[in-house]
């Protein structure tokens, strides 16, 4: 039988130590906007558009499809944040719906899949810090400081303050809007057709194609539950978190579709195919009646943009990072050092991903090699979907369940749609990362039975010893 976990007590005002530290503050819709934007476009927009062109401009249709299922997930979130405005996110829907070990395994997935991708993110931003600075790139072990650099200067912006979060989310988010924008917007009035190449560039089928083009660009809508993790930092979160959730994902779809179309009709298709930096190359093309100083600047601009815009993320992920084993530990599902919050962070959340961070930098250094690194990577594909999955099937269970407390009987109809698009979805996003990453998450989920039983048993001790 399946029990109703008790939801954690966290309300859903601003807790007492929020509102005495002047470091620690509550984030309004544009900042809770921001995060969202900030931590669903990293680095990988910088590379998008050369990944898909072999496959033709068909891949835009992919663009189209996924852009709907994000949309549709981040409206399913949007109805669940009314209704559990904690801190969480799907972390706090499958506990309320399935019990503490659905809960549990939301919180192990997501902690996995951000710890792992901050080291991702963090190598990534090293390869445009070489441009700027390329005496980092000389040797291994000054490109392994500089990563690790990257990590904790969000890790000591988050250690601040939540404050401080958000002011840098802020301003992260602008910088790197404006290059983008400039490609993304300016670019449309220098498109020229006879760059954008054939519709299908491969033999596959229309529908094979755009399956493969789709599985290229699935990790780049991760991050649309950002608001929702971080739900009780939010103001008024029943009203701001699902707003906050639709604008930031509309915000980052609008701005990957103009800037993979301004890429598109700036630099012919053989030429995009084989570009290791495509904005750099659109760039170029749109000043290149300069006499090729645009080739100087222009890289220099986008590198900038690049590296504010991997810091960007990187400070919002490490925010989430924490807040999900924080919800968990509240409830005695993680370990209780997890629960304790200073300046409205919790401590123990950000220090231990970022060494863990950290720690899966140095030895992608020090091994020489990019396979077992990227393999990880692939990893937290599949691992980010699995709270996705259990959070929209949370939904699912609500709404046929009949739990009037829960769901809003105007809208049953439309809100059943929505979630089963955005479960569809999600399955989508576990098929999409492909057979080795289901196969390793599938362990590293596993891994953590053996953390929920060690926890579980604490818990249960706790609760029979007055009895004794």
């Amino acid at each position: 039988m399946t029990s109703t976990a008790t939801l954690p007590a966290e309300a859903a005002a601003a807790p007492p130590e929020q509102g005495r530290d002047p470091h620690a503050r509550r984030f309004g819709l544009p900042v809770a906007t921001c995060l969202v934007m900030g931590n669903i476009i990293g680095g990988g927009i910088f590379l998008l558009p050369a990944s898909v062109a072999p496959f033709g401009t068909i891949s835009l249709v992919a663009f189209a499809v996924l852009t709907a299922g994000a949309i549709a997930l981040a409206l399913v979130f949007g109805r669940l944040a009314e209704r559990h405005p904690q801190t969480g996110g799907p972390y706090v829907y499958a506990r309320a719906a399935f019990g503490d070990f659905a809960g549990f395994l939301a919180a192990w997935s997501y902690w996995i899949t951000a710890w792992v991708s901050n080291a991702a993110l963090a190598v990534a931003a090293v390869g445009y810090l070489t441009v700027l600075f390329p005496a980092a790139g000389e040797h291994k072990w000054s490109m392994c400081l500089a990563a690790l650099a990257v990590q904790w200067l969000p890790a000591l912006s988050n250690l601040a303050g939540t404050r401080y979060v958000g002011a840098v989310q802020v301003v992260a988010t602008v910088l790197k809007f404006a290059p983008l924008l400039l490609v993304a917007v300016g670019g449309l009035f220098f498109f020229d057709p006879a760059n954008l190449g054939p519709f299908r560039a491969t033999d596959q089928s229309a529908a094979g194609a755009v399956s493969a083009s789709a599985a290229i660009l699935l990790f780049s809508y991760l991050g649309v539950e950002s608001a929702t993790v971080s739900a009780g930092e939010v103001r008024d979160p029943a009203r701001n978190v699902g707003r906050a959730t639709v604008l930031g994902t509309v915000g980052a779809a609008t701005v990957y579709l103009l800037g993979t179309v301004a890429v598109f009709g700036l630099v012919a298709h053989d030429r995009l195919v084989s570009s290791t930096a495509p904005f750099t190359d659109a760039v170029n093309a749109m000043f290149s009646a300069d006499g090729g100083a645009g080739g100087t600047w222009g890289g220099t601009v986008v590198a900038c943009a690049a590296v504010i815009s991997m810091l960007g993320a990187l400070n919002g992920w490490t925010l989430l990072s924490a807040q999900t084993p924080y919800a968990a530990a509240k409830d005695g599902l993680f370990p209780k050092a997890f629960e304790t919050k200073k300046r409205g962070v919790p401590v123990a959340g950000v220090v231990v991903t970022v060494a863990l961070a950290s720690a899966l930098t140095v030895y992608n250094y020090t091994a020489g090699t990019q396979g077992v690194f990227e393999s990880l990577v692939l990893i937290t594909t599949f691992t980010a979907t699995v709270p996705y999955l259990l959070a929209t099937a949370a939904q699912i269970y609500f709404l046929l369940s009949g739990q009037r407390e829960r769901v809003h009987p105007g809208r049953l109809a439309r809100d059943g749609v929505l979630a089963v698009l955005a479960f569809g979805f999600s399955m989508w996003l576990v098929a999409g990362s492909g057979y080795a990453a289901v196969y390793q998450g599938v362990l590293f989920l596993f891994a953590g039975v053996l953390v929920y039983a060690a926890m579980s048993a604490k818990k249960h001790r706790a609760a029979v010893s007055p009895a004794e």
